[in-house]
């Protein structure tokens, strides 16, 4: 057997291996996705959006001030993460470019983004709810956000070092000074790719219930007022599904369904833009 027959059998068992193993992901990838559609439209109602949480063992009421409580915790998650971590990705790229502290930022970052979200929760548990005394929806923002700021900041980071340096020289031969350039010009090179970080960090905290259950808790009532414990979606559906009651489950299917729908709906919003930004080059 010639040296050409070996690597082309050693080719077609890799690719056949990569195929299969592919193949097997997205058939639990399609299994968890189908069953999440199937249980979650029979339950899904115009009342889940519209009507508070029943007592518990009657049938009926609604999630409104889950989806509420999760939109706020949501929105100043992003208030607090996103403009940290797009000035920490411009810092990285350009004023710490090719020094030490910029590849100790970068290391630490992608540490943050695998370390499990539960550690977040109960490091905000310890500086924001122990301290006062009761959980409140500011430490679930603040914990949520964490967990954004290091994807938005690589994000950045790699967009705006995709930006050739020559534009910047340009800039600079014209007189404008640095911080000019990096508005008016770095960040219009760069802000597909910098609107993808963000809308995948949403996508990324969206999910989440580990952090929120040691910080905002939950909420039976409809809440927005962010100094008190504040109902989630997430932790709402964590509730439900361990609960004993039947129209428990329906509806965490149903939420479950909805969050799944957001989430998907930023993932591909997030392919979109890349691929208009940078598909044709």
């Amino acid at each position: 057997m010639t040296r050409e027959h070996i690597r082309k059998i050693q080719s077609f068992t890799a690719l056949s291996l990569s195929t299969l193993a592919a193949v097997i992901g997205l058939v639990w990838l399609v299994f968890i996705l189908g069953d999440i559609f199937v249980h979650g439209m029979g339950a899904l109602k115009l009342s889940l959006f519209t009507k508070d949480p029943a007592p518990a063992g009657i049938e009926g009421g609604g999630l409104r001030n889950a989806f509420i409580g999760q939109l706020i915790i949501t929105f100043f998650a992003t208030l607090i993460g996103v403009p940290i971590g797009i000035l920490g990705g411009t810092f990285l790229a350009e004023y710490a470019r090719g020094k030490k502290i910029a590849q100790l930022i970068s290391i630490l970052s992608d540490i943050m983004v695998s370390v499990p979200s539960i550690v977040i929760g109960t490091f905000i548990y310890a500086i924001m709810v122990k301290p006062f005394g009761h959980f409140n929806g500011w430490a679930g923002a603040v914990a949520l956000a964490i967990i954004m700021i290091p994807v938005v900041l690589r994000t950045t980071e790699d967009m705006l070092r995709l930006v050739p340096w020559t534009l910047r020289e340009a800039a600079f031969a014209l007189g404008a000074p640095y911080y000019k350039v990096i508005i008016q010009i770095v960040y219009r090179g760069a802000s597909a790719g910098i609107l993808t970080g963000i809308l995948l960090s949403i996508a990324r905290v969206a999910g989440e219930t580990a952090p929120l259950l040691f910080t905002s808790f939950n909420n039976s009532f409809f809440s927005t007022n962010m100094n008190e414990p504040m109902a989630s979606l997430t932790v709402t559906i964590f509730q439900y599904a361990m609960g004993p009651y039947d129209s428990w489950h329906s509806q965490a299917w149903a939420a479950s369904l909805v969050i799944t729908i957001f989430i998907l709906v930023l993932t591909i919003l997030g392919r979109i833009f890349i691929k208009w930004r940078f598909g044709n080059k």
